[in-house]
């Protein structure tokens, strides 16, 4: 019944409303998701199409050659409308199949395979190839069902043949693993395709194939693609650490040794892992589960650290090699949630979701102590992915409450008028030219599954298994005849636990305790500080000392690191272009000499590969581009080629050390005593500076060299204050007129109750005053900006 009276303006809200409303969040969500990807597919199509990729900031295409090389994350663009192959199933789960339609008809008369462009093959594998399986896959569906695409006839399935001939030269190699690049119209060998001097390949990118390939062959009746694939994972399994079941990063692809020999579940071995576990739920063969439950239990024993997921030494395990993780780990609660172990599951999920609570986003990498390492945050999606999963699992609404968080960081941060652009670093929220086609593949895929019924899909999602690249393919394949013999797999372990063979089981896990999964997130409620109630504390007793201030003057001995330059010192420069640079933990220690003069090779190199024109390089300081491969083994190669020095440049287009904290390089898990050069790193704006003068002058002399021993500048003095308590009646009459520090310290009684449940001792409190100033407030919790990662 209605009150018999309403104030003017009001209306009526029944006290079951909110419940109602609860209930029509996920929907309200869900069709904000769809507008979401509405203006990002549409921005893409209006702004970058036929191009591969959109830049959001300049609304145009990227196209390969007429935009600044931006190292390997170029190696994905092959001519081909990545955006588009990439997003087609995506256009058919969210019900857009009048789009899906078009975008076929685009495809099949637009797209070209016989590019003259070298890519990466496992790019071009989980986006293209994995993109047309999909695509044929939901075109073939709704052809059976009459509704749409009536004249459809395998067109893409022959597409996708096509290149997966294209990628197969790539497997020419001793020892089966592919080479990392390919030349999509001469292949590997040949002395047109600029490739095929690679001597090494990541565990991610010779590991995940099989779904592709595998779908390929049963689909199309040619076994050829599934065997190579299955052969690549013959090998890698064969060159696992015997003792301790991991694997390595980098390995060669002619003999099988190990050139980087760290372990995790993140950058260059993440989809390993993700295709032994999925081979088995899309190919019904047992030998890939016993591979993955084999490698498994020796992440769970060495590399898990709940909710850690930090990297060691293959070969010994008990050595941890760093001290960050990268954001692509992101993705390992939902394979976990694949083998039905939620516990872990839910500990690294609330960790991760902890971070971005901190950082707004998931920084490329972050520090054990949740700091950034590496600021960038390129739109992924394995967080949401993992949510998905979790959600699925659990029927946890907090799941919802997590992807809702998602979903308004990206509209809040990252859209833009032409899509959505990538955030350069997550500590400052300047963005970045570039949307990946992988946002629109994946992310809308797990954020729309995430807040939808399975009424509002247009097919049933548990028929089918997502790639890496969320591209959807059938698990009735497992019921087709296999390409290739059975390769058993001798167990080496006995099974652990409940799920080693079967999926996971919320009411086994938890029977009817739904607060479960809530119960361990509780422990890692305020894991990096954020979002505890700092006035819940209960009452604190102060003690009060009377401190005297001693001040010590001496000269500040050098930091262990600090920033770098690079001065132009030849003429018309003579010293007055100063470029910013950042510093090298191996190499020359650039704090005890400064290092030039020398001209520098103007020819930039990645240095991934043999150096083919050493005798240019001797006795000069090299320019080489950032990525794909780590900088110890570039130094290492230039170094051998008789290169006095490096500079290595950002290949991420707008970066700077004006915009972006300067970090230090790392090495690559080995011993790097043998690297003596001097190294030193460019952000892109930096080095556009340092190459137009290259270009215009040919020849330039350098010094390399700290930025406090700059020529022309005076050296600052510093001083080096020490504290010490003075004793009572120790301050005189002159010394009480001076400049004195009173310090308030607050002993606590108690923690707060949730900081004692998770683990974390509330921080002690100090107030500082100088003679007649005002209190001033500070924490031992507070630290300095990161300078660097």
């Amino acid at each position: 019944m209605l009150p018999a009276s309403l104030p003017v303006g009001s209306y009526y809200v029944p006290f079951f409303y909110p419940c109602i409303l609860r209930l029509f969040i996920p929907y309200l969500i869900m069709d904000q998701v769809l507008e979401m990807f509405d203006h990002a597919y549409g921005s893409y199509m209006k702004y970058a199409y036929p191009a591969d990729e959109l830049m959001p900031l300049s609304c145009r295409g990227r196209v390969r050659g007429l935009e600044p090389s931006r190292g390997d994350i170029d190696d994905s663009l092959g001519k081909f409308s990545l955006t588009l192959i990439d997003t087609l199933d995506t256009l058919v789960l969210l019900n857009r199949l009048e789009e899906f339609e078009e975008a076929v008809k685009k495809t099949l008369k637009d797209v070209r395979l016989d590019n003259d462009v070298v890519v990466s093959v496992f790019e071009t594998n989980i986006r293209v190839l994995g993109g047309l399986l999909g695509a044929h896959v939901m075109a073939d569906l709704l052809k059976q069902r009459g509704e749409k695409m009536h004249w459809y006839r395998d067109e893409l399935l022959h597409m996708a043949k096509d290149l997966g001939y294209r990628l197969l030269p790539a497997f020419n190699t001793t020892s089966g693993l592919p080479y990392p690049r390919v030349n999509l119209r001469y292949g590997v060998l040949n002395p047109l395709s600029r490739t095929g001097t690679e001597t090494d390949t990541c565990t991610a990118c010779a590991g995940t194939m099989i779904l592709e390939f595998a779908a390929l062959s049963r689909l199309s009746g040619d076994s050829v693609f599934e065997t190579y694939a299955r052969k690549a994972l013959d090998v890698l399994w064969e060159k696992r650490q015997r003792d301790s079941d991991l694997m390595g990063t980098v390995i060669n692809i002619h003999n099988g040794a190990w050139v980087r020999r760290d372990s995790g579940v993140g950058a260059g071995i993440d989809s390993y892992y993700e295709y032994l576990m999925k081979a088995y739920i899309l190919l019904g063969d047992n030998m890939y589960l016993e591979r993955f439950n084999t490698h498994y239990s020796a992440i769970m024993k060495y590399i898990s650290q709940p909710p850690l997921l930090l990297s060691v030494h293959m070969h010994n395990p008990t050595v941890n090699v760093r001290g960050w993780m990268d954001s692509l780990l992101a993705f390992f609660p939902g394979l976990q949630v694949l083998r039905g172990d939620l516990k872990p599951a839910i500990e690294t999920h609330e960790m991760l979701y902890q971070v971005t609570k901190q950082h707004k986003f998931l920084p490329e990498a972050f520090t054990s102590e949740f700091r950034v390492h590496w600021g960038q945050h390129p739109l992924r999606p394995e967080f949401a992915e993992s949510t998905y999963f979790l959600y699925k699992a659990t029927g946890d609404p907090y799941y919802l409450k997590v992807g809702q968080s998602i979903v308004e960081k990206l509209n809040a941060h990252t859209r833009v008028p032409c899509g959505f652009a990538a955030v350069q670093d997550v500590r400052t929220g300047i963005h970045e030219d570039r949307m990946d086609s992988f946002f629109l593949a994946e992310m809308f895929k797990y954020l729309y599954l995430l807040f939808s019924e399975k009424s509002h899909l247009p097919f049933d999602i548990d028929d089918y298994i997502f790639t890496t690249e969320a591209h959807l393919l059938p698990v009735s394949l497992s019921m087709a005849e296999p390409s290739c013999e059975v390769n058993g797999t001798v167990r080496t372990r006995p099974l652990e636990d409940l799920f080693t063979y079967s999926c996971p089981s919320t009411q086994t896990l938890f029977p009817n305790n739904p607060t479960y999964a809530k119960t361990i997130r509780d422990n890692y409620k305020y894991l990096t500080g954020v979002g505890r109630d700092s006035h819940s504390s209960p009452a604190r007793y102060l003690r009060v000392f009377r401190v005297k201030l001693v001040a010590e003057v001496s000269q500040l001995p050098e930091e262990e690191v600090v920033p770098l330059i690079v001065q132009l010192i030849s003429p018309p420069f003579l010293g007055r272009t100063v470029l910013t640079a950042g510093p090298a933990k191996f190499g020359m220690d650039l704090t005890k000499q400064e290092h030039g003069v020398s001209s520098i090779e103007i020819v930039p190199y990645t240095a991934c590969a043999h150096i083919e024109n050493a005798l240019e390089l001797q006795g000069h300081i090299v320019l080489a581009l950032r990525g794909g491969c780590m900088f110890a083994a570039k130094a290492r190669r230039l170094q051998e080629a008789g290169a006095i020095g490096v500079i290595f440049i950002d290949q991420r287009e707008g970066s700077s050390s004006a915009e972006t904290p300067l970090f230090q390089m790392v090495g690559d898990g080995e011993p790097t005593q043998d690297i003596t050069v001097p190294l030193v790193f460019l952000f892109s704006r930096e080095g556009a500076i340092l190459t137009a003068a290259l270009q215009e002058h040919c020849n330039v002399d350098v010094l390399l060299l700290p930025k406090e021993r700059q020529l022309g500048r005076d050296k600052p003095e510093k001083l080096n204050i020490k504290f010490r308590l003075a004793q009572e009646g120790e301050l005189d009459e002159s010394e009480g007129d001076g400049a004195t520090i009173r310090l308030v310290l607050q002993g606590e009684v108690a923690a707060e109750a949730e900081g004692e449940r998770a683990g974390v001792t509330a921080p002690s409190h100090c107030t500082a005053t100088s003679t007649g100033g005002d209190p001033q407030p500070f924490s031992q919790e507070q630290k300095a900006p990161e300078d660097s990662p």
